[in-house]
């Protein structure tokens, strides 16, 4: 992405004042602060947005490259279902804006959806741009009696003028502006993909005014494996390994994990190996669960079956087959189909005893151990679990210590899936903070 202009760019044509005063202040211009200026729009307001970067929407741009999944087609308890340990928060704000209303919503911008194979949504173009482009233009120019959304790009945030939290400090390119707001909503991501603007920066500045925030970490993210002891390597992949297979998928292979706390995992898919562990969709989907093992106890393994369509008394009658000549790589291919990355995994992580004692060698095949070591960067995960805390917050979003501060999106402490739950959530909490800063300043008038 370029910082030229786009459909997505609106910067004020002329600088402004040091000081500006609006009715709303919305601070990000992500899916949750946009919802929550459409939803404030409608309702009669005068809605500013800010954003430090030059354009909006510039992850869900980058989420939309593989194809934009809007959301999922599984009935709405399943889905709440999939939010972990934040269920019963996020319940209530999917309650008022769920799955079905997201396909809704997209429909009224001109945008269809289909379900796919796996029941993930998607536009029928599967691109992310034709829809944000829509959005914007409605949000600009709203019909029905809304007011025109206004747009102010490369205002970064820098906290509220000492406590008070009508008077929030941007840096802009015409130097600092003090924005006087009746009610804000901070929309302000996570602090994953950080160069599209979403870096954690706001978290001191919460913390400073009173709000509990829960440290921000990786979720949906990829691992370092902990080392081979076979191959004497304290950390990663042995070098043989790293640079035959770094960047090649394990398939149809099934993952399981249990952490201390009861919870567990089991599910079969694919997932890549890397120049030092693992990534991909089957990691990612394990990724809360194997990185809240890694905090508690310094590690965390999960057990990968490698042919999950073979039973384990299947498995062992082949592998104990007679094989006479032949190597043991060629016996387990010819009498399993295991070779490439999956034969080369059972030589990275199993000493030679184990490898010619047959019983050991299949359990191994239904039940490998990998351990890892660590989480991969935050700034290189999906999405990050940890931020304001909910028990900071009233039912409307709105900060208890900050009253007329509303939160939204991904800064929220919840994490989940992929497949359309992360933008679901996004929405459907810029939807409740946008009704909850209508409602207050109703009551804040009368």
């Amino acid at each position: 992405m370029t910082d030229t202009p786009s459909p997505f760019l609106s910067e004020s044509a002329a600088p402004e004042p040091a000081c500006l005063s609006v009715d709303v202040a919305i601070v990000g211009g992500g899916p949750a602060g946009l919802m929550a200026a459409e939803v404030l729009s409608r309702a009669g307001l005068a809605v500013h947005v800010f954003d430090a970067m030059p354009s909006v929407g510039r992850k869900f741009l980058l989420a939309g490259k593989g194809g934009m999944n809007l959301t999922h087609a599984e009935p709405l308890e399943p889905f709440i279902s999939r939010y972990g340990q934040r269920v019963e928060a996020i319940r209530p704000l999917l309650q008022t804006f769920g799955p079905q209303a997201v396909r809704d919503w997209a429909s009224g911008l001109g945008i269809d959806t289909f379900v796919g194979s796996s029941q993930r949504v998607f536009p029928t173009d599967m691109k992310a741009a034709p829809l944000l482009r829509a959005w914007l233009h409605r949000l600009r120019h709203p019909q029905d009696g809304g007011v025109p959304v206004q747009f102010h790009m490369r205002h970064r945030w820098l906290g509220w003028a000492g406590a008070n939290p009508e008077q929030a400090i941007f840096q802009t390119p015409q130097g600092p502006l003090t924005v006087q707001a009746r009610a804000t909503v901070l929309a302000l991501g996570g602090a994953s993909w950080a160069r599209l603007g979403s870096d954690g920066a706001w978290v001191p500045w919460l913390q400073a005014a009173g709000v509990p925030v829960a440290p921000l970490q990786p979720s949906n993210c990829g691992f370092d494996v902990a080392g081979s002891p076979v191959h004497g390597t304290a950390a990663g992949w042995s070098p043989f390994f790293s640079s035959r297979f770094a960047g090649q998928p394990f398939k149809s292979v099934v993952i399981r994990c249990s952490a201390s706390d009861g919870r567990s995992f089991e599910r079969k898919g694919e997932f890549v190996a890397t120049a030092t562990g693992v990534e991909g969709s089957l990691v990612y989907a394990a990724s809360s669960l194997l990185r809240d093992e890694i905090n508690q106890h310094g590690s965390a393994t999960f057990e990968l079956d490698l042919l999950p369509d073979r039973s384990a008394d299947f498995v062992l009658a082949q592998v104990a087959h007679p094989r006479g000549s032949r190597s043991l790589s060629a016996h387990l291919k010819s009498r399993l189909g295991l070779d490439g990355i999956k034969m080369a995994l059972l030589n990275e992580l199993l000493d030679k005893d184990a490898l010619h004692d047959p019983h050991r060698l299949a359990a191994a095949i239904k039940a490998l151990p990998v351990r890892l070591a660590v989480a991969r960067p935050i700034d290189e995960a999906i999405s990050t679990a940890g931020g304001v805390q909910w028990p900071a917050l009233d039912a409307a979003l709105m900060v208890k210590a900050q009253p007329g501060v509303f939160c939204a999106g991904e800064m929220l402490d919840w994490e989940a899936p992929t497949g359309g739950y992360l933008l679901t959530a996004c929405l459907a909490s810029g939807v409740v903070a946008g009704q909850g800063v209508a409602a207050w300043l109703r009551g804040a008038v009368s």
